[in-house]
């Protein structure tokens, strides 16, 4: 891999910030240009700042990491907190990843290659696929979808929950057609019947997935975890 990103580290206690820079000074694809223990500072330098990719804690004083890196146009973010019950609002925002301290440098590995490949693969977030549904055709994007499911009236269509809560019917369509498409990171097939997005996720357990999204009766959407997706499914999700 040839990218070297180049890296600004954010972290308000030196002792966590000078670990994180130890570690990213044994990672191949980062330049770090400047460490930074004041978000407030980082902020006010950022115009004049030539850089790839953020690496932020997020509870420090003055303006925490999320709202940070909502500032940030065009800029990669990846996460590290001790905290989290944030995971939900990263990835809202769009976050690469999100590590939960203490953080081992497999872990963060993961992160930058995942930041690399969005970083030469700019548009890959904003991707769509071609699909035909009992309207017609259409252009599904991937941010806009919460699960997928098999359709109640005919098994081999699918029924798309999409992040403004309506439904979309996709015509004759397979499961693992559907996953070729959907970006791996973002996606996991959860039983025979049904794949979700990561970003739709509440809460889970080893058996049941609860999402953000509620029902008629104020209820939030709650999913079978099946043994057959399970390991797949933890793997993607842990922190």
């Amino acid at each position: 891999m040839n990218t070297k990103l180049k890296c600004l580290l954010l972290d308000d206690e030196l002792p966590g910030l000078t670990y994180l820079k130890m570690l990213c000074e044994q990672i191949p694809e980062l330049e770090i240009v400047k460490t930074y223990n004041n978000p407030e500072k980082l902020l006010q330098d950022i115009p004049i700042l030539d850089f790839d990719l953020l690496i932020s804690d997020i509870e420090m004083p003055g303006i925490d990491g999320l709202h940070l890196a909502e500032t940030l146009q065009g800029k990669l973010v990846v996460f590290c907190t001790a905290y989290k019950e944030y995971a939900a609002e990263a990835f809202n925002i769009d976050a690469v990843d999100y590590i939960t301290k203490p953080v081992k440098l497999e872990r963060l590995q993961k992160a930058i290659s995942k930041a690399v490949e969005r970083f030469e693969k700019p548009d890959a977030a904003k991707k769509f696929m071609q699909l035909n549904t009992d309207k017609g055709k259409t252009l599904l994007y991937f941010n806009k979808i919460q699960y997928i499911k098999t359709a109640i009236s005919d098994s081999r269509d699918k029924s798309v929950l999409l992040v403004d809560g309506s439904f979309l019917n996709l015509k004759n369509v397979k499961f693992d057609t559907l996953l070729k498409e959907l970006p791996e990171a973002d996606f996991c097939r959860i039983n025979k019947k049904e794949i979700i997005s990561v970003k739709a996720i509440k809460f889970f357990n080893h058996n049941e997935i609860v999402l953000h999204h509620t029902e008629e009766n104020a209820k939030n959407v709650t999913l079978i975890l099946s043994e057959t997706y399970r390991s797949d499914f933890l793997k993607k999700v842990k922190l």
